[in-house]
């Protein structure tokens, strides 16, 4: 292989690394935030549930078995 050759591959190989890094930080941010929006849907699951429980309502439809069941 050339000199050139080898600067070409060894600058195609940095790009890559580079990519792949941004990736990875991209990839553990949305881990991050989908996290936080589990957390926040099972929070909004449980206070309808007790809205639900406080008006006096049937079981809320979280915890009753589907009807197939």
């Amino acid at each position: 292989m050339t000199d050139f050759t080898i600067h070409v591959l060894e600058e195609r190989l940095a790009h890559l690394a580079a990519a792949v890094e941004d990736l990875s930080d991209i990839v553990v941010r949305q881990g991050g935030e989908i996290d936080r929006l589990t957390r926040r849907v099972a929070m909004l699951m449980e206070r309808e549930a007790e809205r639900e429980l406080d008006a006096g309502g049937p079981l809320p439809l979280a915890d009753q078995t589907p009807p197939h069941w």
